[in-house]
């Protein structure tokens, strides 16, 4: 007969349920915080700033966001404000990418495309999903256009010619009557003169 001591000793042989972690306000807490990290991947200057702090080279960082790519399902993304973080989420697996988030130049050219997607994209949309169709022409047949009414007669109406006026007094106030004694002064004709006068002498 074993007696307590080898009782106590021995491994014990029912196994027991391991005991699983469970969030003490079901998960509430951690569902914002990957939420709100995954919408800062939207930024390309917050995935510059990992990469030139290198945690693209830490393999379990790697891991937490293949983890993340749950929030491509159809339950988790309708809470999603920002989706061009699911966008560079994407991106990220690619290891190449991970790689040229380190230089600032592939963060303008990242940053400047995000810039021009949101310019121009409603009106891309828009045009390849309402294309505009031609104004169809609606052609009236002759039988059911209305006659136009023939136009009401004009009655004569007589005009009474008057004299004409008087002739207007001329503008002209301190014009020269005509075959007045005044001469001319031809100013021409006095240079042409002054000038001769200095050659001659």
């Amino acid at each position: 007969m074993a007696t307590s001591k080898e009782v106590e000793d021995a491994p014990n042989t029912t196994s027991s349920p391991k005991k699983m972690y469970k969030d003490p306000d079901d998960g509430q807490q951690r569902f914002l915080l990957e939420l709100e990290f995954v919408q800062c991947l939207a930024n390309p200057t917050y995935i510059h700033y990992l990469a030139q702090n290198r945690y693209f080279e830490d393999e379990a960082f790697i891991g937490y966001l293949k983890y993340l790519q749950y929030w491509q399902q159809p339950e988790y993304i309708k809470f999603i404000m920002y989706p061009h973080c699911l966008f560079f989420l994407e991106l990220l697996q690619n290891a190449n990418f991970r790689n040229s988030m380190a230089h600032p130049g592939s963060k303008e050219l990242a940053h400047r495309q995000q810039f021009f997607f949101w310019k121009n994209y409603r009106n891309n949309r828009l045009k390849h999903i309402l294309p505009r169709s031609l104004p169809e022409i609606v052609e009236v047949p002759p039988a059911a256009a209305a006659p136009l009414p023939p136009a009401p007669p004009v009655p004569a109406v007589t005009i009474r010619m008057t004299a004409p006026p008087a002739q207007a007094p001329s503008p002209m106030h301190y014009g020269i009557p005509s075959g007045s004694a005044l001469t001319k002064n031809d100013m021409r004709s006095n240079s042409i003169d002054r000038r001769k006068r200095k050659y001659v002498q």
